[in-house]
């Protein structure tokens, strides 16, 4: 009943942390004049990425690939399928034209390298077995970093609106983006701990582990920042922030995971990574179809269904 408590309390701190860091967050850009999607996708996709990224470089320090892998591939598919499709149900969700000739692909791409480099001996016969190496590490972390210099570089700059009483001091912006990140840090370790400890003793593997559970979890606070931004009609939010956390969780997170110890895909199935393509490929069919650019109810209703297959798969094979 412990492990329980100590789970939940490490929710509730990932999910408060993570509002204070985009609150803290967005005020300090708002004094420095950046749009709302280009918050969406480095700021609010950084903090609601920071669950994951402390999930997987523990992982990675405690030499647990599994971990590090199916957390992030895990809140990649839990992110398009599950959070965009349910989004979508609730409001349909538009997309502008960067988002579909910039942002959907770059997704795409970042998933499809890194299916490459780390199934390069199941899929390509290369490489001495499925890692993911210190070199492609820091590959991904230079595709990083020139991602986020396009971001800032080609930003529409028109000025998200805000009301006033949400101006911030930035004294006290600075401590609120502090106080979250301390939240998500510490709430991620026992969230991570406590839900490992649980299905252990259920007797699951680390991968089905990281697969559902890490990935759900870590994920809740993109699914309360897409919720909510949705609600408010502010689906470019929405959108940036989902867009947002898959790339940083493909380059920035296993990036750095890598660094720290080279990572092995084995616990993955093709299955796996194949969802996840597959969840990128159907962002770019409805960017392109149809008149309205735009991820309409019965869209989100297909994602949630694969997003359903998938899960089903993953209990009839434990």
């Amino acid at each position: 009943a412990m492990t329980i408590i100590l789970l939940l309390a490490g929710l509730g701190l990932i999910v408060l942390g993570a509002d204070w860091l985009v609150d803290g967050a967005s005020a300090i850009a708002r004094k420095a004049g950046v749009s709302e999607f280009v918050i969406g996708l480095t700021i609010v996709g950084f903090g609601t990425s920071c669950p994951e990224l402390v999930v997987s470089l523990t992982g990675a320090i405690q030499g647990n690939a599994d971990i590090s892998i199916g957390n992030v591939i895990g809140s990649n598919i839990f992110n398009a399928l599950f959070i965009l499709g349910v989004t979508a149900v609730i409001l349909p969700v538009s997309m502008t034209d960067s988002n579909r000739k910039r942002d959907i692909p770059v997704t795409l791409a970042a998933s499809v390298i890194l299916v490459l480099f780390g199934m390069s001996k199941t899929l390509l016969g290369i490489g001495d077995g499925d890692t993911l190496s210190r070199v492609e590490g820091i590959a991904f972390l230079l595709l990083f970093c020139v991602y986020l210099y396009s971001c800032f570089k080609f930003d529409s700059k028109e000025l998200a609106d805000m009301p006033e009483h949400k101006q911030r001091k930035l004294p006290l912006a600075i401590f609120a983006v502090a106080a979250g990140l301390a939240g998500l840090i510490f709430g991620g370790e026992l969230f991570v701990d406590s839900a490992t400890d649980i299905a252990r003793r259920l007797g699951v593997s680390d991968k089905f582990i990281a697969i559902t559970i890490l990935a759900g979890g870590t994920s809740f606070p993109e699914l309360a920042t897409c919720i909510v931004a949705a609600a408010k009609h502010k689906d470019q939010l929405a959108l940036g922030n989902i867009l947002g956390s898959n790339v940083f969780n493909i380059l920035l997170i296993l990036g750095c995971s890598s660094v720290i110890t080279p990572l092995s895909f084995g616990g993955m199935s093709l299955v796996d990574v194949g969802i996840l393509i597959a969840s990128c490929v159907l962002l770019l069919l409805w960017a392109y179809s149809g008149r309205k650019c735009r991820i309409d109810r019965w869209e989100g209703a297909v994602m949630l269904l694969v997003f359903a297959a998938y899960y089903c798969y993953l209990f009839v094979k434990l």
